[in-house]
C-alpha cells in the first residue's frame, strides 16, 4: 500500500496532518494505478505544481523537496520498466 511509503516527520500526527497524508497517498495511488486521466492529473500535481504541492506536503508533515525527489526516483524506475531497461 502506498501510505506505508509516505514518511511523516512527526510520530503522532494530528488529525489534520493524517488527512493531508491521506490526500497525498491517494494522489500517488492515482498516479501509479489510476485511470489514465487521473494518472495524468496526479503526475502534473506531483511534479509540476509548486505552491499547492508544497502546502499539502507541509500540512502532511513532509519535506516537499525530499518527497518530490523520492517520487522522481519512482518515476524513473517506472519508465525504465516500461522501456525494458531494468538492470
Amino acid at each position: 500500500m502506498v501510505t506505508s511509503s509516505v514518511e511523516v516527520e512527526n510520530e503522532t500526527p494530528e488529525p489534520e496532518q493524517r488527512l493531508w497524508t491521506a490526500v497525498i497517498a491517494r494522489t500517488v495511488e492515482e498516479w501509479v494505478s489510476g485511470p489514465k486521466r487521473l494518472q495524468q492529473l496526479a503526475e502534473d500535481f506531483l511534479f509540476n505544481n509548486e505552491d499547492d504541492f508544497k502546502t499539502v506536503c507541509s500540512s502532511a508533515g513532509l519535506d516537499p523537496a525530499r518527497f518530490r525527489g523520492r517520487l522522481a526516483k519512482l518515476k524513473s524506475q517506472r519508465l525504465a520498466v516500461q522501456h525494458g531497461s531494468v538492470n
